[in-house]
C-alpha cells in the first residue's frame, strides 16, 4: 500500500469503530462504547503515525501518548492528559481485574462526557492528516 492507502485503511477502521461506539452509547453499553472510543483514537493516531513516518507500520501499542510521541503532533497539556485518561479505557475494559470497576464507573454521565470529548479529539486528529 502507498502512504495514502495505508492512512485511509486506518481511518476507515476508526470510522467503523466510531459508528459502533455510537450504537453502543445509544444502547447504553457504556463501558464498551468507551473501549471502542479508545480504539477510534488509537487507529486515527496510527494513521498519523504512518503519515509522519514515511509509511512505516505503527508500533503495536494501545498507549495513545506513546503513539503521539512518534508523530509530528503538538498537544496541549489538556489534550495530553485527556489521551492519557482514555488510554486507561483500553486496559480497564479488557482485563478481569479492572473490568467490573470500569463497568461501574461508566454510567451515562461519565460516558457522555468522554464520548463527546473523544468525538472532538477524533475530529481534530483527522484535521491533522494531509
Amino acid at each position: 500500500m502507498n502512504i495514502k492507502e495505508h492512512v485511509q485503511h486506518w481511518l476507515d477502521g476508526a470510522d467503523h469503530d466510531w459508528d459502533t461506539a455510537c450504537s453502543l452509547f445509544l444502547s447504553e453499553k457504556y463501558d464498551w462504547c468507551l473501549f471502542l472510543g479508545h480504539l477510534v483514537l488509537e487507529k486515527t493516531l496510527k494513521a498519523l503515525y504512518i503519515q509522519d513516518n514515511n509509511n512505516q507500520l505503527p508500533p503495536k501499542t494501545h498507549n495513545l501518548i506513546k503513539l503521539v510521541r512518534h508523530t509530528n503532533l503538538t498537544l496541549t497539556e489538556d489534550q495530553e492528559n485527556f489521551l492519557d485518561e482514555v488510554s486507561d479505557f483500553n486496559q480497564e475494559a479488557r482485563y478481569p481485574q479492572y473490568k467490573y470497576e470500569f463497568y461501574k464507573k461508566c454510567d451515562k454521565e461519565f460516558t457522555e462526557h468522554y464520548y463527546h470529548k473523544i468525538e472532538e479529539m477524533k475530529i481534530w486528529l483527522k484535521s491533522q492528516i494531509k
